[in-house]
Parts: structure tokens; sequence; C-alpha cells
């Protein structure tokens, strides 16, 4: 195990790094210590970028910095900066117990990849949430029972980011409360749950995020929907919508009741047919789409989506998008009725991933697969320009 993680105050072994900082201030009297001359604001500026156990080890360089870390207002807490989790959770209790009680937590990411004891995750929210948190990140995986439900009624909050997959799964489906009661929230990120039709004599719909009133970015990542149809996304403050997903097909539509709504992002699989008919204000759009079989159903479906987001301004695809619209037969023989007021047109050039490489070989004749393997379809980008000749074309290459 690492020396390194004994070298703070909660440990036997911090006596030995005291006894280096009296050694080295004997030898150092007469030398100027800029550094920590600095307002103490600065400091826990500074510190805010590391995570808490370097945080806290800064207690061994002077006098000075010996109790500055109980007063930072940012904890960032990811077991894989421990040997084990046995030391992990010793430290952030003792790190909680020993912290300044008067000083807020402005900002608390915590991050478990393996499992996480329910009372150790209890512990956490609470703490935070009764010390003024704004800005919370949480990446575990629990059982639904142990999520802690005052994250959902939280008054300080504006930024949430919540991954919680369930003990034994890939793709989680813990459930997301019907309602959410965060009256400050204005960015909000989802990953790994399971949408709930929301009732009240709608019993065909999802619709969780209709009670955010100052909510601005919101991003669905790898979610689902349950006992409905339609994820319907109704918000009046939306202005950057993100959403991720390659698996989930048991739902069919995602319709956009966002009337502020100005940027859309995709990248996935597209299963859901998109209704965008409610978002006069869109502006911007990436899409970054693969498929994993040769269906032609999510060729169709990305096809539709451009019909629905019609008036964009800048649109941004990779070329793998490009490659899964090629796929729809005598493609570049339809007239595109859409994208008459695009300005921008920027394409990202990256490798493709195997399984889509495959997928696009696969029952295609020799002459086919020369004309997919080329890294841009040939005539894409005249088509989506059809009626908007005039705009700006770039191609970017990026790494995967």
């Amino acid at each position: 195990m690492s020396s390194s993680e004994y070298d703070t105050p909660f440990s036997p072994n911090s006596k030995r790094p005291r006894h280096t900082e009296t050694q080295s201030q004997s030898k150092n009297d007469n030398e100027e210590d800029r550094l920590s001359d600095l307002p103490d604001c600065v400091l826990l500026h500074v510190l805010s970028f590391v995570n808490a156990k370097h945080a806290v080890q800064t207690c061994v360089l002077s006098r000075r910095w010996r109790n500055l870390w109980k007063l930072l207002p940012t904890l960032t807490l990811h077991s894989s900066h421990f040997w084990t989790f046995k030391t992990f959770t010793k430290f952030v209790s003792n790190l909680l117990t020993r912290r300044d009680a008067s000083s807020a937590v402005l900002n608390l990411d915590f991050e478990r990849h393996g499992c996480i004891e329910p009372h150790v995750l209890k512990r956490i929210v609470n703490y935070a949430i009764s010390h003024k948190v704004r800005n919370l990140g949480i990446s575990v995986k629990c059982d639904i029972a142990h999520i802690p439900q005052a994250i959902f009624s939280c008054k300080t909050l504006t930024s949430l980011k919540l991954s919680v997959c369930p003990r034994g799964y890939i793709y989680g489906s813990t459930l997301f409360p019907k309602s959410l009661n965060l009256t400050a929230l204005t960015s909000l990120h989802l990953q790994h749950f399971t949408f709930c039709a929301s009732g009240g004599g709608v019993s065909d719909r999802a619709e969780p995020f209709s009670a955010c009133e100052r909510l601005s970015d919101l991003v669905i990542d790898h979610c689902t929907v349950r006992d409905a149809k339609v994820l319907y996304i109704s918000n009046s403050t939306l202005v950057n919508l993100t959403l991720r997903s390659d698996h989930s097909k048991d739902f069919y539509k995602i319709v956009l009741s966002t009337p502020k709504l100005r940027s859309f992002r995709f990248s996935g699989i597209p299963y859901q047919q998109i209704c965008g008919s409610h978002v006069p204000s869109l502006e911007d759009v990436d899409i970054d789409a693969e498929i994993w079989s040769n269906s032609l159903e999510s060729p169709l479906i990305l096809f539709s989506w451009l019909l629905e987001l019609a008036n964009v301004k800048s649109l941004t695809v990779s070329a793998s998008t490009l490659q899964v619209l090629f796929l729809i037969p005598n493609l570049l023989k339809i007239k595109l009725p859409c994208l008459g007021k695009l300005k921008s047109l920027k394409v990202k050039m990256k490798p493709l991933s195997p399984i889509f490489a495959m997928t696009l070989k696969a029952g295609k004749s020799k002459k086919e697969v020369m004309k997919l393997s080329l890294p841009l379809p040939d005539g894409i980008v005249n088509f989506l320009l059809q009626n908007s000749p005039s705009a700006e074309v770039a191609i970017v290459n990026c790494k995967r």
C-alpha cells in the first residue's frame, strides 16, 4: 500500500512529515514563502482543482497550511485515488468528522466504481445537503432503495450529476422520481435511470422535467422508459439538451416541448422518433450516430430527425452519421424538404467503431462495400446542402 495514503492528519504516520516540516523551517527561516502569503480564498481556490486526498496532504507543507483543508468548499472524493475501498471509506469518514462544520460544501464529487455501503452514501449526501451544496456529483453502484431521496428536494442545488447503476447491471434500471422539487436547479446530468409514466391521466408518456423551473442544461445518458411509449421533455427554460443512447428500444418517441432550446446533441444509435415541432429557437444540432445491425429502421429514423429539426442554422455530423444515412436506398435522389436555413455544416472525421464497420459490410456486395469504405460517401455533403448551397462547410479530423 502506498505510504502517501497515510501522509495526512488522519494517520499515525502524520508525525513524520511534521518533523520534516520543523527541520525545513529551521533551514529556510530567511526564505520568503510567497505562496503561503496569499489569502485563504486564493489558496482554497487552488486546492479546489485537486482531489480531497491531495488537498488534505498539503497540511504537511507548513503551519500556514495545517488546517486550511478544513475550509475547502470543493470536495472531490473518488475511490480510484486509494488502494483499497476500506482506506477510502475511512478517509471519507475522518474528513467529514474533522472538517470545519461551519464551512459550506459548495461542490462535491463522489465516485465509487464498485458497490457502496448504504450508510456511507447516505452520510455523504446528507452532509452535502446540510452544508448548502450547490454542485453535486454522485457516481455509484447501489440498489434503488439506498438512494437518499433528499437529493431530489434540495433547495440549494444548482447542478446535479447522478449515475446510479444497480449492482450486477451494465445498463442500469434505477427508477427516477416522477417529480422533482429542485427549485434552484439549472444543470442536470442523469445516467442509467429509468423514467416512469407520469400518471395524472396521461399514462402513455413519462414527463420528468416539467417542474424544473430554472433548468437550462440537461444530459440524458443511457436512460430508458418504463410503462410508457413516449419520453416527453417539456420545459420552458431548457437551452441545451444532450442525449446518449445505444441500447434502449423500449419506447418509440421523444417529444420536445422546449421553446427556448437552442442546442441539441446526440450520440449513439437512433432508435426513437423525435418530434421537434415545439423547438422554435433551435439553432445548433450535433449528431454522432452508429448502428449495430443492417436494418433500415435506424437510418430512416435518422432521416426523420432532419425533417423534424428542419430550421437549424448549424449542423455538425460525424462521418459515421453520414454512413448511416447513406444506407437508405437511393438517398441521393431524394429531394430534401429541410435544412433551408443552414449556415454551417461541420463533418467530424473519425475511425468507425469495429462493430459498426462490420455492420456496414454485412450482406453487402464488394461494390457496395467499396462505396461504404470511403471516408465520406460520395455526394452526401451536397445532398445535405441542397437547400443551403452557400453554407460554410468544414471537414474536421477527430480522434475516436
